[in-house]
């Protein structure tokens, strides 16, 4: 029986979601928990990959179990020997072939940042000392939305085998408090490219960079064209969608 679990992180204390030699995942943190109520080991497939310090609102898991078990019972169990910073939402079973990587066909990331200084949202979101030009910022934007290939945002050496990905929403808002988060959906996203598009924009916000530049710099296809990643805290997996046929209804 295959099931998705809905999976909330903290993502300040750990190397990012994937297994690493010697460093603490939420992938490891998650499995070792299931292995500890179900006695057995399990396996867990995430939707995608998250960077060391990322957070993620929603982040989407498979695994097997060779016997149907309780959702409600499995979660709870998985809430009591979890860590506070980890939390598991939703526990649904899904077609035997539904994969949480391969068939999402759409993915939402959110990026804050905050123009005031604050103790308690520094492990959260990005502390600007200037105010950028955010109207400037939204319409370098409008141009991924047109963008194919993101390699010049593509973290370096990877294995993929495409970096072409398809950008359906990518803007700045202001929020009630006076922050500004950056929202892109994409069907997919390449290693660190969302990082590295904030930083880029950044540069145009704080005109180092001019409209005509970023573009360039998007048509160039070399990171090395583009500007710094951007840090790791502010960004947060947001939401992953997938098709309704790949659940099953209880």
């Amino acid at each position: 029986m295959r099931y998705f679990a809905d999976i909330e992180f903290d993502g300040t204390a750990y190397s990012g979601w994937q297994i690493q030699p010697h460093s603490p995942s939420v992938q490891q943190t998650i499995e070792e928990a299931l292995a500890l109520f179900l006695r057995q080991k399990v396996d867990i497939t995430g939707a995608g990959r998250t960077d060391a310090g990322v957070h993620a609102a929603q982040m989407i898991a498979h695994f097997d179990l060779e016997e149907p078990r309780d959702c409600e019972w499995m979660k709870h169990k998985l809430n009591g020997i979890l860590p506070p910073d980890i939390a598991v939402h939703r526990i649904i079973p899904v077609r035997p072939d539904a994969h949480a990587r391969f068939d999402a066909v759409a993915r939402t990331y959110k990026y804050y940042v905050t123009l005031d200084k604050t103790a308690f949202r520094r492990g959260y979101s990005w502390y600007l000392l200037n105010k950028p030009d955010f109207g400037l910022m939204n319409r370098a934007a409008e141009i991924l939305l047109s963008t194919v290939d993101f390699t010049s945002f593509s973290k370096l050496h990877t294995d993929t085998k495409t970096n072409d990905c398809h950008v359906t929403e990518a803007v700045w808002e202001k929020q009630s408090d006076g922050s500004w988060v950056f929202t892109i959906t994409a069907d997919r996203f390449l290693r660190n490219m969302v990082r590295a598009i904030v930083g880029t924009l950044m540069e145009v916000g704080r005109h180092q960079m001019t409209i005509d530049e970023f573009k360039a710099v998007v048509l160039k296809k070399d990171r090395c064209s583009a500007g710094d990643s951007a840090p790791a805290q502010g960004l947060f997996l947001y939401r992953i969608a997938y098709p309704d046929d790949i659940y099953i209804k209880e």
